[in-house]
């Protein structure tokens, strides 16, 4: 069933969005510095000559990208949402963001509070000579893992947890304590050669928290590690028990759920 607007307010409308974060100092807007939501609104104000502030599911970091990142914005104009999306898509050229569905929501709805689950993936590439093809869209390195061990060590973190050792020590959260609902490790043939698949879902994460959930199985997957090495650094509930934190590039912003799909 859709949405029904209040006639009376500004038209809302639901913004699915893909990135790629290489050029982008995070989702977040920033002064002196690019970002998605900043491109964003400016494609907007091109369309609405006014300033505008758009809401998303999560603040992605540097680097880190999206295939559905969940935003919202209010327009004075009713727009027919596909009109929309093309309009935004066209001025946001020649930046790596792409606007790939739009709907028109209630008035109360918010890309942030409203959504109940996130999901991320992160691809993790296994071999020795540089990639090309997926250079910036994966963590490189050059040797093999072990993919049952990792899952092994991931199956440590699922549940609710005090997750203080995988929290970065800027980490604005009010409380450490999540439930991860999916912590699943995969094998597959990527297109430039083997890689780890690491699918990730909780109702909201942590500032930095997949990234270190990755470079610390990582080291399970190397071998410097063993499953019970990641219990007694969830144990710890310290930062300093945490593995290394893997860099950004692998990392995408896969899903975001909420209770009625604002683009079904």
């Amino acid at each position: 069933m859709p949405w029904r607007c209040n006639r009376s307010a500004m038209p809302r409308y639901a913004l699915k969005v893909e990135y790629h974060g290489a050029p982008f100092a995070g989702w977040q807007r920033q002064k002196d510095q690019p970002s998605v939501q900043g491109a964003i609104e400016e494609a907007l104000a091109r369309l609405e000559p006014r300033a505008h502030t758009i809401a998303a599911a999560g603040r992605t970091d540097a680097g880190v990208h999206a295939t559905a990142q969940v935003a919202h914005c209010d327009m004075v104009k009713a727009w027919d949402p596909f009109r929309l999306s093309e309009a935004l898509n066209f001025h946001l050229k020649p930046q790596p963001v792409a606007i790939t569905a739009c709907a028109q929501v209630a008035e109360e709805w918010h890309a942030r509070f409203s959504a109940v689950e996130r999901q991320y993936l992160f691809r993790l590439l296994m071999r020795r000579a540089p990639a090309t093809h997926d250079a910036g869209l994966v963590w490189q390195i050059g040797q093999d893992l072990d993919a049952e061990a990792m899952q092994a060590g991931a199956d440590r973190l699922l549940g609710r947890h005090d997750f203080t050792t995988f929290r970065s020590s800027i980490c604005q959260a009010e409380s450490p304590v999540k439930t991860l609902d999916e912590l699943r490790v995969e094998r597959v043939e990527g297109f430039s050669g083997p890689e780890i698949r690491f699918h990730v879902r909780a109702r909201s994460f942590l500032h930095n928290q997949v990234r270190s959930f990755v470079g610390t199985l990582e080291r399970v997957g190397a071998g410097a590690w063993s499953p019970d090495d990641v219990t007694a650094a969830l144990e710890a509930r310290s930062r300093a028990a945490c593995g290394p934190v893997c860099p950004p590039q692998g990392l995408y912003l896969a899903r975001v759920g909420y209770p009625v799909d604002p683009f079904a």
